[in-house]
């Protein structure tokens, strides 16, 4: 961190986020999801059945990675491949790796999740599937449905992104153009049995929205997606109108036959991650209090609301008493109008500079905890009650870099960027805001 303006604040600051970080690395929630199942030798020995490892997501190779070391003495009986996004790869000794490109997918995702696809065809009763989900897979299993191209999926990835659409509307609408995502993994699997590993990305911890649900039957349809891309006034290929429009494809829905007996676990989400803050910073002496782990909306515009009740517990002691620490977690949108470097995080955190315009005792960081917000390589920001003092006499315009959507263009200016490296994790956005 290169401000050194308030070591104090920033630092508390940054140490919460590392610990909503280290809460959810699966060297840490993988083991104990597996206490009840037996290792791969003594499945073996007990029904002459294989053990196959599949996954998909930013936090699939430290997945894998954790799961070969809780099985150490049966490495030998794991196989299986996961996809996980360029920069994220660890070095794994049974398990295959491939990578792939996240956000937009790319010919080595569609690789990969057929080769995925392969390792669970023919599989008998038996044998079981362990299943390693993380956020991001939605980018990186990218078989399209039949009728469509790598070129419809990515044109329509594209899209989404831009357009300002929810996590959820994404996914609702990406399930309905997989060949692999909306329970049809799963079914493939059949009738082995399965068990889904999953690190929650996204609010509310729906298992159909985390990596668009490749093991969870789904309950959406082509008319709703049909009617986001409506609402958002997309212009899609006309392949994808065309599957929409005649319902579909090969559903799998709640009930489905092969997906019974199936067993999916939360391992880390975003309300533990808060929670796991919270009583770090409670240790420091801060009272603290968490808004909710699932709030979205336009980024700017949570900005400004975070802003308004900063001020209000700043000035009026409502509704909480300073000093103290608010958290709070979830995913935001950005609708993309100008032609900056973006980041949802930073964006937000911006507006909430803006809002506060300067009031003295307040702090925030805002960040993505997998390291990456938007699509550079820089977790999120940091400001103080001088940001935007700092800011215009370095010459920039806050304002209009907002405008541009060139909030880390921003923060990068000031040196106020969180840049944490690859987490191989992920439980969402993470908000810190610090009131004295």
């Amino acid at each position: 961190m290169k401000n050194p303006t308030y070591p104090e604040e920033f630092n508390l600051l940054r140490r919460l986020f590392n610990t909503a970080i280290d809460s959810a690395r699966p060297v840490r929630c993988v083991p104990a999801a597996l206490i009840e199942w037996p290792d791969p030798v003594e499945w073996a020995q007990r029904t002459g059945g294989r053990t196959v490892v599949i996954g998909a997501g930013k936090a699939a190779a430290s997945m894998a990675q954790a799961l070969e070391a809780h099985w150490a003495h049966g490495l030998d009986r794991l196989e299986g491949l996961v996809v996980t996004r360029d920069g994220y790869a660890l070095p794994l000794q049974r398990i295959r790796l491939a990578l792939a490109s996240h956000p937009v997918p790319d010919e080595r995702g569609l690789a990969a999740s057929r080769q995925i696809r392969q390792c669970v065809t023919g599989l008998r009763p038996q044998d079981r599937v362990i299943a390693l989900i993380s956020g991001g897979g939605s980018a990186l299993l990218v078989e399209p449905a039949p009728g469509l191209t790598l070129a419809d999926k990515q044109a329509v990835h594209t899209a989404l992104l831009r357009c300002g659409a929810s996590i959820g509307e994404m996914n609702a609408v990406r399930r309905q153009l997989s060949g692999i995502k909306g329970g049809r993994l799963a079914a493939a699997c059949h009738p082995a049995q399965v068990l889904t590993l999953l690190i929650s990305d996204v609010p509310g911890d729906r298992l159909l929205d985390i990596a668009s649900g490749p093991t969870v039957a789904d309950t959406g349809s082509a008319t709703e997606a049909l009617e986001i891309l409506a609402r958002y006034q997309l212009d899609v290929p006309p392949a994808v109108l065309t599957l929409l429009q005649a319902g579909g494809h090969d559903a799998v829905r709640p009930g489905d036959a092969r997906l019974q007996g199936h067993v999916h676990r939360l391992i880390a989400t975003p309300q533990q991650a808060l929670e796991t803050a919270a009583a770090q910073a409670r240790e420091a002496g801060w009272l603290t209090h968490i808004l909710g782990d699932g709030l979205e909306g336009e980024a700017r515009d949570l900005g400004k609301v975070l802003g308004g009740l900063a001020r209000q517990i700043a000035t009026r002691s409502q509704p909480f008493a300073p000093p103290c620490v608010v958290l709070s977690g979830g995913e935001t949108t950005v609708t993309v109008r100008g032609d900056g470097r973006g980041g949802r995080n930073v964006e937000c955190l911006l507006s909430l500079a803006l809002t506060l315009n300067g009031l003295p005792g307040v702090f925030a960081l805002a960040g993505d905890t997998d390291g990456v917000d938007g699509q550079e390589d820089i977790a999120g920001g940091l400001i103080g009650p001088d940001t935007l003092a700092r800011a215009r006499a370095a010459g920039l315009n806050p304002r209009r870099m907002l405008d541009a959507n060139d909030a880390h263009g921003f923060f990068q200016r000031l040196g106020d960027s969180v840049v944490t490296g690859p987490t191989l994790t992920n439980v969402n956005d993470f908000r810190a805001i610090l009131i004295r």
